[in-house]
């Protein structure tokens, strides 16, 4: 399927770009990852119904709905601009509508990222390049904090990632570097193009 293909069967509207972002440089314009990413992501990476998502500086609110269509898990989208997270309820009022899904399986929360307070059953945790080292740094500060009040596996989901991101992590956290996934096949060797995931905890 197409991008469009996949909107319509998830009932949302999650292309373009957002017209009027102010540009900042900590927090970067709204761009959507494509389906065709995440099918590479997913055909590999397992996801359990258990599991909680957080995708930070959610936009629309694609990988929400698509992970909890997917695997039916909790998925939560942080999301700062306000013209987004209008657009994210919108597009969750057309996904419930359609999909019969319940109220507390997904939620939005309009919020900087850095401020969001991590839930003690949040586990995954999406990123596409959404905002400075800074604001990860603080992001992921909240997420080790959360860890030491109530050890459970953790995972970063890196799509894109900024080389500061991977420096930062492998350097300074106590996450360790978990697998790659690479997506030559839609985009030739293009160094940004892949996933990168980090674990804390587990066995």
């Amino acid at each position: 399927m197409n991008e469009d293909q996949y909107d319509k069967m998830l009932n949302i509207k999650t292309g373009g770009k957002l017209k009027g972002f102010l540009q900042s440089s900590e927090y970067h314009p709204y761009e959507p990852t494509p389906y065709k990413a995440l099918e590479e992501l997913f055909a590999t990476y397992e996801m359990k119904r258990s599991d909680r998502v957080v995708d930070f500086g959610c936009g629309k609110g694609r990988i929400i709905f698509y992970v909890h269509h997917r695997f039916q898990s909790f998925a939560a989208g942080v999301e700062m601009n306000e013209a987004l997270y209008r657009e994210a309820e919108l597009n969750y009022q057309s996904y419930v509508k359609k999909h019969q899904a319940g109220q507390g399986d997904i939620q939005l929360i309009h919020c900087r990222a850095e401020a969001y307070p991590i839930n003690p059953e949040d586990n995954r945790f999406y990123f596409f390049n959404p905002f400075s080292i800074r604001i990860f740094m603080k992001i992921i500060g909240n997420i080790q904090r959360s860890f030491e009040q109530e050890p459970r596996e953790m995972e970063l989901l890196l799509y894109y990632p900024s080389e500061d991101y991977i420096y930062f992590l492998e350097h300074q956290t106590s996450f360790e570097y978990k697998q790659e996934i690479a997506l030559t096949a839609l985009y030739g060797e293009h160094p940004y193009e892949r996933f990168v995931i980090y674990r804390l905890g587990g066995s």
